[in-house]
């Protein structure tokens, strides 16, 4: 393996831990949103990971075997919550709103372990650095 393909499987994983993160913000950012129908309620979306590890994964736009790619973002599967709330704007008929499913804890830890995530990436990147140059080094003396 070159280093050249350490920085691009690392820089996959990278790329995929800042979508994980945005996905998380975005969640968070719409955690007290609240619709008048179960059908416009938000769900938390979750990235779905593919690793790049077949050789026609590069035929398909993957620059390095080894890498991530983020394949698809769903919705959560979890159930929205209703609650009584006449009083709300966005209440329907019978005075129900519908909650996101979003769980702040949840997607503070999945933002911690994305976070980390891209800490040790970036590590990986870092010490390649120093090592090809620990070698350029070497071949000069």
């Amino acid at each position: 393996m070159s280093i050249k393909n350490i920085f691009g499987i690392a820089g996959t994983a990278l790329n995929a831990q800042v979508i994980r993160m945005n996905t998380t913000a975005s969640n968070i950012a719409n955690a007290g949103t609240v619709s008048p129908t179960e059908a416009e309620a938000f769900r938390a979306k979750r990235p779905v990971f593919k690793a790049l590890v077949e050789q026609a994964d590069l035929n398909r736009g993957a620059p390095h075997l080894g890498g991530v790619k983020v394949k698809e973002i769903v919705d959560d599967t979890l159930p929205v919550r209703k609650v009584h709330d006449p009083g709300n704007p966005e209440a329907n008929e019978e005075g129900y709103v519908f909650l996101s499913n979003v769980n702040e804890v949840t997607e503070m830890v999945e933002m911690m372990a994305a976070s980390r995530s891209y800490q040790n990436n970036v590590e990986v990147v870092s010490t390649a650095r120093q090592l090809m140059m620990r070698t350029l080094e070497i071949t000069k003396a």
